[in-house]
């Protein structure tokens, strides 16, 4: 008997030609504890684009052709027989990351731990936007950071998709927040939430900026150094881009070699940090179905709205993947499947 097929966004091998194209794939089956969902909408993320490169080949798990996305939004169609928070017809939200599953397919599977019911008062697109920067912030400013009322953080990129949330998180939670903008997304940062915004263009964040308890780094280059200055001591450095340390390496059971390399990329962050008085530690985001639930409540009451740039069609993947290359999306770049 012919097994059924759908569309999914693939790739093919790791490296400079991936090979990124739409594929048919066998039609996937629920496990004891997963939901199989049709796919309403995706949202893209900036690992989207790294995976494929192999830059994290080490550390994340696929089997080639892999469906490419994490992000996900849409309507359960059948159960596994020990899922009880949910029935078909249920509509939800989820970030599959690291599951070794992707989502940029017309249906995906989706462990019940990592979902949680849309909220109420957004579309199926609005909701795709939410759940990896949504986990990731909640995960770095809550659980790691443990910010708390009065606090200042810094939280760089304030109008890409993570900036965009984490100072609605931050401002909602008390928080003082520093961010960095573009001259002409200045205002509009500052309407999120952020009391002191740097232009970018024109300032010095790390000469502008004094007194933060938290840095959130979402910056490459010599970003997370040059924020060492702005940090009292005690502070913490909360990385979201790298470079890797040996705890991360211990979490997820990384052999010697790994735990060996990722010390040696980490010496020099950890070194200023010491020197400082500060903390450093990188951050790998997971999913998790009950912290989204406890966001949708924040989106319900409208303590936090949703960022979207750009919407693309589903047969337009390969440029929606461009566009949040580019680096200039204001906020979120979303895939509509359905």
């Amino acid at each position: 008997m012919k097994s059924r097929k759908m569309k999914a966004f693939t790739f093919k091998r790791y490296g400079k030609t991936p090979e990124l194209g739409f594929d048919d794939v066998d039609f996937p089956s629920p496990g004891a504890n997963e939901i199989l969902v049709k796919v309403h909408a995706v949202g893209l993320n900036p690992i989207d684009n790294m995976i494929p490169t192999g830059m994290f080949k080490p550390v994340l798990n696929f089997t080639l052709p892999a469906t490419m996305g994490s992000d996900l939004a849409g309507i359960v169609v059948s159960v596994g027989s020990g899922v009880t928070r949910f029935i078909p017809g249920d509509e939800i939200f989820a970030s599959i990351f690291d599951t070794g599953m992707g989502s940029l397919a017309e249906f995906a599977l989706v462990p019940e731990s990592a979902a949680a019911r849309k909220p109420a008062n957004l579309d199926f697109v609005q909701a795709a936007a939410l759940p990896m920067v949504s986990l990731t912030a909640w995960q770095a400013l809550i659980e790691r950071a443990e910010l708390k009322s009065g606090q200042k953080v810094f939280i760089p990129a304030g109008s890409g998709g993570i900036g965009s949330f984490a100072i609605q998180l931050a401002s909602h939670l008390g928080a003082g927040v520093g961010t960095t903008t573009s001259t002409e997304n200045v205002d509009w940062v500052s309407r999120l939430g952020a009391a002191e915004v740097i232009d970018y263009k024109k300032q010095e964040f790390e000469i502008e900026l004094s007194g933060y308890d938290i840095v959130l780094g979402t910056l490459r280059g010599d970003a997370i150094e040059k924020s060492t200055y702005i940090l009292k001591p005690g502070g913490k450095i909360v990385s979201l881009i790298g470079p890797l340390d040996a705890d991360f390496a211990r979490e997820r059971n990384l052999n010697f070699l790994l735990r060996f390399v990722f010390t040696l990329m980490s010496h020099k962050i950890m070194r200023l940090a010491k020197k400082r008085g500060l903390t450093y530690s990188f951050l790998f985001v997971r999913p998790d179905g009950s912290q989204l639930f406890q966001i949708s409540k924040l989106i319900e009451a409208e303590h936090i709205i949703p960022v979207i740039d750009k919407v693309f069609p589903f047969e337009a993947t390969k440029e929606a993947l461009d566009y949040l290359a580019g680096g200039h999306a204001k906020g979120k770049v979303v895939v509509r499947i359905q």
